[in-house]
């Protein structure tokens, strides 16, 4: 997938800030935060997780998400979305 595809969805991006800033949340939670359904949240997972940005673990039915910090395409993510966050704050 291009990265314009996987940056195409200002969700996807909202979940990634999200990510950043809290570590791993589970799925409802994410949903909730974004205010949006469980189904939308899902998929929008699984189009990170696809592309090795973020990873998942589980306990029992909970999936704990978060940024795979041995992804070059998440760490370049977050450098870029790091540096973003600053250059607005100048």
């Amino acid at each position: 997938m291009d990265v314009e595809d996987v940056f195409s969805s200002k969700l996807r991006i909202k979940i990634l800030k999200i990510l950043m800033q809290v570590g791993e949340l589970n799925v409802s939670e994410i949903a909730r935060r974004l205010g949006v359904n469980y189904n939308t949240t899902s998929k929008h997972l699984k189009v990170l997780e696809d592309e090795g940005i973020l990873q998942h673990k589980v306990f029992g039915r909970i999936r704990l998400y978060r940024l795979n910090e041995h992804s070059p395409k998440a760490k370049g993510v977050q450098n870029l979305m790091e540096a973003w966050e600053h250059a607005n704050k100048q």
